[in-house]
């Protein structure tokens, strides 16, 4: 198994692999008509996985965790048993939205819980389909194979005590991945408030991208992201958005960097703005 494969995968590079005996593709893209859109077309062989019923356990109330809290690693387990998924499968995951989506919270997933050969699709659907990747609506079975046995979640994560916490001490930095008009209480088109967390910054997933919509390199993120952190230990760096979704794009960013990943808030504004309405619309314009 090869420790030292890259969290980002090119289109050109998937072509190469499509006979690879245990490559697994996954499609994760979501929002209205995705299942539909999927059942249409999809890169050939690829398996669907849903954001909301595979890669979250949503609760009813969203102030206990946020609008996408993880899933139990008992749910997870019987997620990667169901797609095939053992752990030496080589898994390339993607989404219509360069992995911003869902494509890099799965991604975070399988890495938290050891797994080795795991990518994203670099450029996404349309891109791969560019490179020369075949595309159909045939119907995918997967290999359903022994149980995928999952024991913990291996990367940090940060709850909202810590955040709290954290939001108080010029010792921890929290970075929010959302647009700069959530950021700033502009506008709030998910969540009940508008605003951000107290000794927040904002470093928009967007920044991560190249005009093209492609990753920027290694070596740009690393300078982007050195600055941004400063003198600031790894252990004190929180990521979160709106959900614990898109942070992780800029989990994956870091990772492609060779930056040591920070902790994923996964409750994230969903979570926080309804717990703490009165400083919840800080810096609205």
């Amino acid at each position: 198994m090869n420790n030292d494969i890259s969290p980002i995968i090119k289109p050109n590079e998937l072509v190469l692999l499509q006979q690879e005996a245990e490559l697994i593709l996954i499609d994760t893209s979501n929002g209205p008509n995705a299942k539909e859109n999927y059942e249409k077309k999809h890169l050939a062989g690829a398996l669907y996985v849903d954001l909301n019923t595979q890669l979250a356990d949503i609760k009813a109330d969203v102030s206990i965790g946020g609008r996408h809290p993880l899933p139990t690693l008992e749910q997870f387990s019987e997620t990667l048993t169901s797609l095939g998924i053992t752990p030496s499968s080589h898994v390339v995951i993607y989404d219509d939205k360069n992995g911003s989506n869902a494509a890099a919270r799965f991604w975070w997933m399988l890495k938290s819980i050891g797994h080795q050969k795991v990518q994203v699709l670099d450029g996404g659907f349309e891109d791969a389909i560019k490179a020369g990747f075949p595309a159909n609506s045939n119907t995918v079975i997967p290999l359903r194979k022994e149980p995928y046995k999952v024991e913990k979640w291996f990367l940090p994560l940060a709850d909202i005590a810590e955040v709290e916490s954290a939001s108080e001490d010029s010792n921890y930095l929290i970075i929010d991945v959302r647009d700069p008009e959530r950021f700033s209480g502009v506008k709030e088109p998910i969540d009940l408030i508008a605003g951000h967390i107290p000794g927040a910054i904002n470093i928009p997933l967007t920044t991560n991208l190249d005009s093209n919509g492609f990753f920027l390199s290694p070596e740009e993120l690393r300078s982007k992201y050195s600055k941004a952190f400063g003198t600031i230990k790894e252990e004190n760096r929180i990521v979160h958005c709106g959900s614990g979704v898109t942070a992780c794009h800029t989990l994956l960013a870091l990772a492609y960097a060779g930056i040591a990943i920070p902790k994923l808030y996964v409750g994230s504004w969903s979570e926080w703005s309804r717990n703490n309405k009165p400083i919840a619309t800080i810096n609205k314009k």
